[in-house]
C-alpha cells in the first residue's frame, strides 16, 4: 500500500499528531532528525493512505502538518554526531512550515523554513564569501545552487527546491546553520559586499511556467514570458493560468524565482 510522509512547523504539533494516532490505533513510523539535524527539524510521520484516510474523517482537532508527499523510502540515516555550537549564533533553530513535491521536478521536494534567528547582517558577509550566490539586497534574500537543489535565504526564512528527501532536507538546513555562523563569526576578517551578482538563469524561470504557450501573457511563448521576467520588462501576475486560472500551485515556485530577480507583483 502506498506511504505518505508528513512533517511539522513545531515540536509540539509533531507530538499532539502523535498522541491522536495512538489513541485511534493508527499505525505510523517515525523519522527522527535526532542528533546531528535536531536544530534544524522536527521529527516526521510515515504512514500508508489508509491510515491518512482514516485520519482525515475523524475529528481530530486542529492537528497542523507542513504538507505531505508520496514516501518512498530509502533515506539517507542521519549521522550521529551532535550538531555544533557556534559562540555567536544568528542563525538558531529552524522547523519546516511547507512541505511539498517540487512542481518542476515530482521525485525531488520543495519545502520552506523557518528560522528563530535573522540572517539580515550576514548577508554582505555570506555575499562576499559566495562568489556564485545572486545577492538582491532590496530584499533582502541570497540565493545559490547546492549542486542541483536551488537555495533561497531570506532574513527569517529558507526556501529550498530540489531536496532528495525529508533527511536530505534536513542536512541541507543544517549546512546553511554551519555555514551561516561560521561566516558570521569570521566577519572581522571579510571586506562585506553588497554588490548584486548573477540572476537564476531563464530556464529555471521557464520550468516554473506552465509551459503551454497561451499567450495570455501577451507573447508567443512561456519561454518568451520568462525572458522578459528575467530582463525586468514583465511581472509574474501576467501569466493568468497560474495567478487567475487553473494552475496555482506553481504560484509560489513562480514567485520565488521572481524574487530572486528583484521582481515582485
Amino acid at each position: 500500500m502506498p506511504s505518505l510522509l508528513t512533517t511539522f512547523p513545531h515540536p509540539s504539533e509533531f507530538e499532539k499528531a502523535k498522541r491522536t494516532l495512538d489513541s485511534l490505533q493508527l499505525p505510523y513510523e517515525v523519522i527522527s532528525p535526532q542528533p546531528a539535524f535536531r536544530l534544524v527539524g522536527v521529527p516526521a510521520l510515515v504512514m500508508d493512505t489508509e491510515a491518512r484516510a482514516s485520519l482525515a474523517q475523524r475529528d481530530v482537532g486542529d492537528l497542523v502538518f507542513s504538507g505531505w508527499v508520496d514516501y518512498f523510502g530509502g533515506e539517507a540515516a542521519v549521522p550521529l554526531d551532535d550538531p555544533p555550537v557556534f559562540a555567536e549564533d544568528v542563525f538558531g533553530t529552524a522547523s519546516i512550515s511547507v512541505f511539498g513535491r517540487c512542481v518542476s521536478d515530482r521525485t525531488k521536494i520543495r519545502l520552506i523554513a523557518q528560522i528563530s534567528g535573522d540572517l539580515t547582517e550576514a548577508f554582505p558577509y555570506l555575499n562576499a564569501e559566495m562568489k556564485t550566490a545572486c545577492y538582491n539586497p532590496r530584499g533582502p534574500n541570497l540565493s545559490f545552487m547546492d549542486s542541483y537543489r536551488m537555495i533561497s535565504l531570506y532574513p527569517h526564512r529558507i526556501a529550498i527546491a530540489k531536496a532528495d528527501d525529508i533527511v536530505d532536507a534536513w542536512r541541507t538546513l543544517e549546512m546553511i546553520r554551519c555555514r551561516v555562523n561560521d561566516v558570521w563569526l569570521r566577519r572581522s576578517q571579510i571586506e562585506p559586499s553588497c554588490e548584486m551578482r548573477r540572476k537564476p538563469p531563464v530556464l529555471e524561470i521557464f520550468r516554473r511556467l506552465p509551459r503551454t504557450n497561451c499567450r495570455t501573457c501577451g507573447g508567443l511563448t512561456c519561454l518568451a514570458f520568462a525572458i522578459r521576467l528575467y530582463e525586468g520588462f514583465a511581472s509574474p501576475l501576467e501569466c493568468k493560468p497560474v495567478f487567475a486560472g487553473p494552475l496555482p500551485g506553481l504560484r509560489e515556485p513562480l514567485r520565488e524565482i521572481c524574487g530572486h530577480l528583484g521582481v515582485y507583483e
